[in-house]
């Protein structure tokens, strides 16, 4: 529906190659948590081991799309430390979080604590929210507890789910911090390499486990549906208002609800689709009104 809304907004052939571009890049991410539950929860390879090699590929993936377009990597920038130990930390909840989630909650929790920890970021920041804002940002917080609620038909393992609530803070304090990139890509493509060496410390001593299956689910997970993903998204950005960019990464998580069910198997229950509704819902009505700049006087 978001999409085809976007569609009905750009008709012509320009507005249906980026309407496809858009849809690709949504299908990309909401395959990230596919792609990292099949691994992890068949048993092909360890959360820490997953984490690794999928930094590792999108690094690589995205240097080299750096160095095609003839750029070079900003790897000294005052941000560029926080931003990879951000986004390290994203990676290490994101991976572990999928030992006991199914993918599609797992991607709903990302999604509802990213969105609201930069809503009320926003709000503490520069904005005065709206009552429509306040009003869809509480609908979405308590359908995010209704899928972090555990129990029969409600779903969430509690340590998985505290472990994606610690991925989503991680991705939202990356993205406020990337914010004033002037290249995000080629800052993305830098905060993946210094990822390696942060997490190759951080996960010292774990007992890393490979195979070849899970290698290579870490290395479609990092270096096409994370690298190639990101590229393509920051390429149609630019060309999104700035409502419709927030609008359409609403179906990031039903994509995955629905893959999981399709590719996984897991189940939809009644519980998770009445959080998804309210999640994705209240973000989209909020990210559909306007705020009022707040007096600093």
């Amino acid at each position: 529906m978001l999409l085809l809304a976007l569609c009905r907004r750009t008709a012509k052939p320009k507005g249906m190659r980026l309407l496809f571009l858009t849809t690709v890049t949504m299908i990309a991410f909401a395959a990230n948590s596919i792609l990292t539950r099949m691994a992890i929860e068949g048993g092909h390879i360890d959360p820490s081991g997953f984490a690794l090699v999928r930094v590792v590929s999108g690094a690589l993936v995205l240097g080299m799309i750096i160095s095609l377009r003839g750029g070079g990597l900003p790897l000294l920038r005052p941000n560029r430390i926080p931003g990879a130990v951000s986004l390290s930390v994203y990676l290490i909840g994101f991976s572990l979080a999928y030992l006991t989630l199914d993918a599609g909650l797992g991607a709903l929790i990302l999604f509802g604590v990213v969105q609201i920890t930069m809503f009320a970021y926003g709000a503490w920041q520069s904005d005065v929210p709206s009552m429509r804002q306040l009003a869809g940002g509480s609908i979405a917080f308590i359908g995010l507890l209704i899928a972090l609620w555990p129990g029969p038909g409600g779903g969430a393992d509690i340590t998985g789910a505290l472990l994606m609530v610690f991925a989503g803070l991680g991705w939202a304090a990356y993205t406020i911090i990337g914010r004033t990139a002037v290249d995000p890509l080629a800052a993305t493509s830098a905060n993946f390499l210094l990822c390696v060496p942060i997490l190759l410390v951080l996960l010292a001593g774990t007992g890393l486990r490979f195979s070849a299956t899970g290698i290579a689910l870490g290395i479609l997970c990092g270096g096409l549906t994370s690298g190639l993903g990101y590229a393509l998204w920051y390429t149609v950005l630019p060309k999104l208002a700035g409502a419709t960019a927030g609008i359409v990464q609403l179906s990031v998580p039903v994509i995955a609800i629905l893959l999981g069910a399709v590719l996984l198997g897991e189940t939809i229950s009644p519980l998770v689709v009445l959080a998804t509704l309210m999640v994705v819902g209240g973000i989209g009505w909020s990210v559909s009104a306007r705020s009022s700049p707040a007096d600093r006087t």
